[in-house]
């Protein structure tokens, strides 16, 4: 799990301590969508239906 929150995009790190009304809800809905993606086995990039995959 560490590592899953870890993965996440850095303003959603940063984003859930942040003082102002909606940044934190934001934050805290991309870190649920990370981590369920992760228990779901596709990893945090998972790419759109419509975007070709880049050879590393």
């Amino acid at each position: 799990m560490a590592e899953t929150i870890l993965s996440a995009p850095g303003w959603v790190r940063v984003g859930i301590t942040a003082p102002s009304p909606h940044l934190p809800i934001d934050a805290a809905h991309e870190l649920a969508r990370v981590i369920f993606l992760a228990i779901e086995g596709r990893g945090v990039g998972a790419p759109a239906a419509d975007e070709p995959a880049l050879p590393l």
